[in-house]
């Protein structure tokens, strides 16, 4: 993964999937590859809320997920690799990303400028956008909520339910 960021703010990324010989980049306000065209993230207002975290750092995110989204069915998917996630959020595989734990700017700065330039947010679970200015400490210690739509709506549910674990 590679990001460009200009005063904090993430303006091109690209996401390499070198097993599968994909590309994908998106510069703000210029374009995005072929392969990003036509994705606009999942279909809102399904019963079923498909939630993407990470492998090896979900911490509470499934019972922090079942408590945010009360009367639906949640189905959390752990994977690998924070530009894969916010991929699969992107082509509409998955809902939201989320990460209710720590995670470093550098994993998730490439991720961000391709949503900005799709249209999608990602935020810290206080809806706080992540400024990746390089004299800031490198850790989000905030969370992380990625979608294409429902940005609030899927923040303020997860950061209610983290709060009052």
């Amino acid at each position: 993964m590679a990001c460009i960021a200009v005063k904090g703010i993430p303006v091109a990324g690209v996401i390499r999937k070198p097993f599968e010989d994909e590309t994908y980049w998106a510069w703000v306000d210029h374009g995005t590859s072929d392969n990003l065209k036509g994705f606009h993230g999942s279909t809102p207002g399904d019963s079923t809320v498909k939630v993407i975290v990470s492998r090896s750092h979900a911490g509470s995110v499934k019972e922090v997920a079942d408590k945010a989204f009360v009367g639906k069915t949640v189905e959390v998917e752990p994977a690998g690799g924070a530009g894969f996630k916010t991929i699969e959020v992107i082509k509409g595989k998955q809902d939201v990303y989320t990460h209710v734990t720590l995670i470093k700017k550098w994993d998730i700065c490439a991720g961000d400028a391709i949503l900005r330039a799709m249209n999608g947010r990602q935020t810290d679970l206080s809806g706080h956008l992540i400024n990746y200015s390089h004299h800031l400490d490198s850790k989000n210690e905030g969370g992380l909520v990625v979608s294409m739509h429902d940005h609030e709506m899927y923040r303020k549910a997860l950061e209610n339910a983290k709060s009052h674990k």
